[in-house]
């Protein structure tokens, strides 16, 4: 049985003359912590921009769950299963801690404008479960005590687990996470860390972008090293930490 969830097939990404990405073939295994690393400037945030559709491939092919992605609109991905945060926090600072999460629910809400227009019985109902289950999310982030705060006045830590919160009201079946331990001090990586296990026990394959390393060694199961746009290792974090090719990659030769 074919445990894959996503497969890029050769992907290229060029912006005019620079190459971002080059010939980058990998899988992703279902309900498993998978990283991509490399070097500033190795493509790995570009990645995660063709697979939501934020950019558009300019060679290869992305499947998800054994269809075809690529070319497909941000919207359409995320409806699909596929939902992810960024390595700068994008938040609705008009909107309350609540409503940021609320957000997220609108790929898996169905009311129509006519039921909006006239309050009907379907709407109110949709709009009550998107609430509780908006609060269920926040309370799994540990957030569900600043519910009507405004995202500014979080700490920066809590923002970055508020991005969360709302990437995973979407219900995904693949959570994108880009650098989210950037910022973080110790304690508070110690408790990204705890939670991103959490949300893998629950059925979410997780995909990451990662400069801590001692983050990324201890909770991957496979690791995917990127260096100007090109795979040079894939393997588990003991094999990675061995690879020359890695740590010259990293620390340059002798």
């Amino acid at each position: 049985m074919d445990n894959t969830i996503l497969h890029a097939f050769n992907i290229q990404k060029t912006f005019g003359g620079l190459v971002a990405i080059s010939n980058l073939d990998f899988t992703i295994s279902k309900n498993q912590i998978n990283a991509i690393i490399g070097p500033n400037g190795a493509g790995k945030t570009t990645v995660f921009n063709v697979i939501t559709g934020v950019l558009p491939l300019t060679g290869g092919e992305i499947q998800f769950q054994g269809t075809r992605i690529t070319g497909l609109k941000s919207h359409r991905i995320s409806s699909m299963g596929i939902s992810r945060t960024f390595q700068n926090i994008q938040l609705f600072t008009n909107m309350s801690v609540l409503e940021n999460v609320m957000v997220g629910r609108h790929p898996r809400t169905s009311s129509g404008i006519l039921s909006s227009i006239l309050s009907l019985p379907q709407k109110r109902r949709e709009e009550r479960d998107t609430r509780e289950k908006s609060i269920e999310y926040l309370d799994l982030v540990g957030l569900s005590d600043r519910i009507n705060d405004s995202p500014e006045n979080l700490p920066f830590g809590k923002q970055r687990l508020l991005e969360i919160a709302r990437a995973l009201a979407t219900e995904p079946k693949l959570l994108l996470l880009d650098e989210p331990a950037s910022g973080l001090n110790t304690r508070e990586t110690r408790t990204l860390g705890k939670l991103i296990t959490e949300v893998r026990g629950r059925g979410v394959t997780i995909l990451l972008v990662e400069h801590d390393m001692e983050l990324v060694m201890e909770m991957s199961d496979k690791i995917i090293v990127l260096n100007s746009g090109k795979k040079i290792a894939e393997g588990t974090p003991r094999e990675i930490q061995e690879n020359d090719e890695v740590i010259k990659a990293y620390l340059g030769e002798d």
